[in-house]
């Protein structure tokens, strides 16, 4: 229920003891309020699906995209993934000529699972990331290493072919 003025707006709010409180409303206490929703909003969202003491996804797989620099070096790509943790014979690289898949997956072992555990946060983890390159890549030249939980991807590109003139003939 609302009680509208002609020059000033007035909202009617409820109290604890079941009785109205007639309250002042400007028009920028709207946005403060669709801006605490939206971070409420934003903060559980993030509680939800990022966080490790999540409760609703403890059971489920924890699929990530990992953090990725990529950068144009004229003849080739190179990309640092992060991918903490994870051996590098968990990891799959997958190219195409305009694409790179990575992927990599982690779990705890067997013996750690009957330990007295306090917290457990860190129990099995996945990466997965596709990127789509802008031009044609050398698919069978990509070299990879991983140092200190840092994927390193250098990943040539084809040569450019020349691009055709048409040329005028004479008709003799």
């Amino acid at each position: 229920m609302a009680i509208m003025g002609k020059k000033d707006k007035l909202a009617v709010r409820p109290t604890d003891e079941k009785k109205a409180e007639i309250t002042q409303r400007r028009p920028y206490d709207l946005w403060t309020d669709m801006d605490q929703l939206f971070d409420q909003f934003r903060s559980n969202f993030d509680d939800l699906f990022w966080r490790p003491h999540s409760n609703i996804l403890s059971t489920f797989e924890d699929i990530r995209a990992p953090m990725m620099d990529v950068a144009d070096l004229g003849n080739q790509y190179e990309m640092k993934l992060e991918m903490p943790g994870i051996p590098k014979d968990n990891i799959t690289i997958e190219v195409s000529p305009n694409t790179i898949e990575i992927s990599a997956t982690h779990e705890t072992k067997d013996d750690e699972k009957h330990k007295n555990w306090l917290r457990r946060e860190r129990s099995s983890m996945s990466f997965y990331r596709k990127v789509e390159f802008p031009e044609e890549v050398k698919a069978d030249t990509v070299d990879a290493q991983l140092h200190d939980g840092v994927l390193h991807l250098t990943i040539p590109k084809v040569e450019a072919k020349p691009a055709y003139k048409s040329t005028k003939i004479k008709v003799k």
